[in-house]
């Protein structure tokens, strides 16, 4: 079918969504899952929010593993984890999402090349946090069918960057776990990603 240049959708917000899902093996289950959110518009306007849980299967009261969300916009970081967050695979389900806290964030800058290695900085009551993809690998576009996105509601386009390493520094200590091959709709990927120019459309 011919596309169209206009996308007669509605436009539920846009932005960036880089994450990391680290496992300790290739079999066992996620120890780790980070997905963090630059988002430009949306019905609750600009912001960031980095959903890290360290303890993804439990309830985050383990000393050192909370469940946490950084934000500098939390009814933004709450609509994204009620109706994005919750849908998207690797956090269906995930007892986390009802044990996450909300904590206030700042000074989020990002930086790297995109090309070799990329990092997202900010900082929040646990201090420093650094976020790193290196190195990074292929490029590629996904459009997502509604039928097959992760909410069934929207159309989702994003530039993806495969990243066959991760670093997580939190107040200068790490997370468990590490980046393992994936497969992205039939393409080769990995659990480490840069997704850039994110567009969440309902139809």
């Amino acid at each position: 079918m011919e596309r169209i240049p206009i996308n007669p959708g509605t436009i539920d917000w846009s932005g960036e969504n880089p994450g990391m899902y680290l496992k300790e093996s290739a079999e066992g289950p996620f120890v780790t899952l980070i997905s963090f959110f630059r988002v430009v518009l949306s019905p609750h306007g600009r912001g960031h929010a980095a959903f890290i849980f360290q303890d993804p299967h439990g309830d985050g009261k383990t000393p050192g593993k909370p469940n946490v969300c950084v934000t500098d916009n939390e009814p933004l970081a709450r609509y994204l984890k009620d109706h994005f967050v919750a849908h998207f695979g690797v956090f269906k389900g995930v007892p986390a999402l009802a044990s996450c806290r909300f904590e206030k964030g700042n000074n989020f800058v990002a930086a790297g090349d995109a090309r070799a290695t990329y990092t997202e900085r900010f900082s929040s009551e646990r201090g420093e946090i650094r976020l790193t993809w290196e190195p990074l690998g292929d490029v590629f576009m996904v459009e997502m069918p509604k039928d097959k996105s992760a909410t069934g509601q929207h159309e989702m386009f994003s530039l993806f960057v495969n990243a066959s390493g991760a670093r997580v520094s939190i107040n200068g200590g790490g997370v468990a776990g590490r980046p393992f091959p994936r497969d992205v709709a039939g393409k080769a990927s990995s659990t480490a990603f840069l997704a850039f120019s994110e567009t969440w459309v309902r139809r």
